[in-house]
């Protein structure tokens, strides 16, 4: 684990030459060498110092530095107008470090450490590289959000400390107290980056404002961030958990009802889609908090399908953002007349988004579906009601930007670049591919 650590740090100094295209290609040459190492199931593997990973941060590792080479792709522009772009790769190597120290740490009060940080390197994407001037404030919710919730977790961290002596997860175990407020403090922080509903209100504004690579990383890692911090927290919150955990599944649930009527009128076509990520986070959370092995492995899943799948459809909606400078969905119309390759992209993504097969996303939402219904069978109708209107709202973006007479004050356009067909299959295949791969989750 450590050599693929050291092997980023030296990755800096072609941030400090501008060589964009060889950080690329080397963002890849990590995801293939980090694929092959061994990762044990249910222990933690290749342990160097407090670093080493188990199934759940071997995978989203591997997404991290999958997302982070796209991010290079998606973000051309800023290289070919050379717009700060040294320091534009030295915050994406920053904070692909951060996320990497984040999912391989074995110690909690480390893990809380790269997890805080990982904020600084993300404000600075939203507020150097964002496209409005609202950017301040998307950064300022952001921040605030964050720090807000995170101090009475490092105060649960110490008196956890002091109590039990090891914040080592290999050493730590269930922590037999019924406090709410301790259980409150220790994973409030991870509702808010999840976001859980009604603290999710940083998110859409985040996602609006940040350019495509902040809207990449957000979408694609660090709401999983959130969810990762949940599952390592939940093993010494199990009592807690168990008494406790009804009240959040049960406000991610309706909460995602509420949000997929919030999507169908939405008229700016990021919003609705960081909207459909709270959704979609909702049921992560919901599959967490039932502490059964669909929920746990339905999340990780469901995670990555997120990861890959939101990323892909923000990259598309920067292509037409590039084409037309707006992200109204009145003035974005027809463009099946304009770009009709694309368009077959918008349409296998938004089947994605909305589960259909063969994707990894259905594989994810089966399994959380058998996960909540174990739990609870009333949850069966809110599931059903959710599925019906994620195919609605994924419709209505769909048909209204690819259908319809085309803006008369569109003055010039072009097909879409090589560059972009190959970032729109780079994200399309491994939603194809992990699947058939899916049965290594059931030994």
């Amino acid at each position: 684990m450590l050599s693929f650590l050291i092997f980023s740090l030296f990755l800096m100094l072609l941030s400090y030459l501008g060589n964009w295209w060889l950080l690329h290609i080397m963002f890849f040459v990590m995801t293939f060498l980090f694929y092959f190492s061994f990762v044990s199931f249910y222990y933690f593997s290749n342990i160097s110092y407090f670093l080493g990973c188990d199934v759940y941060s071997y995978t989203l590792i591997l997404l991290s530095v999958w997302i982070c080479g796209l991010m290079l792709l998606a973000s051309e522009s800023i290289y070919h107008y050379n717009y700060y772009s040294n320091i534009f790769m030295f915050f994406v190597l920053f904070l692909f470090i951060t996320l990497y120290l984040s999912f391989s740490s074995m110690n909690l009060i480390l893990f809380y450490l790269f997890f805080e940080s990982s904020l600084i390197p993300t404000m600075f994407l939203i507020f150097g590289w964002g496209y409005q001037p609202e950017r301040l404030q998307a950064g300022m919710y952001f921040l605030f959000y964050t720090l807000f919730s995170s101090l009475p977790m490092l105060l649960s961290i110490l008196y956890f400390y002091f109590v039990f002596g090891s914040l080592s997860f290999s050493l730590i175990y269930n922590f037999d107290c019924f406090y709410f407020i301790f259980y409150l403090c220790m994973i409030f922080s991870f509702l808010v980056k999840v976001p859980m509903f009604f603290i999710h209100v940083w998110l859409p504004k985040a996602h609006v404002e940040a350019p495509v690579s902040g809207s990449m990383i957000l979408a694609g890692v660090l709401l999983s961030l959130g969810g990762y911090g949940l599952f390592r927290i939940f093993s010494i919150l199990i009592m807690s958990g168990l008494k406790y955990n009804y009240m959040f599944i049960s406000i991610s649930l309706l909460g995602g009802l509420f949000i997929s009527f919030m999507c169908l009128r939405q008229s700016d076509i990021k919003s609705l889609i960081a909207y459909s990520s709270v959704i979609h986070m909702g049921l992560v959370l919901g599959g967490i908090m039932t502490f059964n092995y669909w929920g746990i492995f339905g999340s990780l899943i469901l995670m990555l399908a997120h990861g890959l799948c939101s990323s892909s459809l923000f990259c598309l909606a920067n292509v037409v953002y590039d084409r037309l400078g707006s992200r109204s969905l009145f003035i974005i119309k027809g463009l099946i007349n304009f770009m009709p390759t694309m368009s077959m992209w918008w349409f296998l993504l938004s089947s994605y988004n909305m589960a259909a097969p063969p994707s990894l996303n259905l594989m994810g939402e089966i399994m959380l579906f058998n996960s909540l219904v174990s739990w609870n069978v009333l949850s069966t109708w809110v599931f059903i009601i959710m599925s019906f209107f994620s195919a609605a709202y994924t419709l209505y973006m769909y048909s209204y930007s690819q259908h319809g007479l085309i803006y008369s004050g569109s003055f010039s356009f072009c097909n879409g670049y090589g560059r972009e067909y190959l970032l729109m299959f780079l994200h399309w295949v491994p939603l194809n591919l992990i699947i058939f791969m899916s049965n290594m989750l059931f030994i």
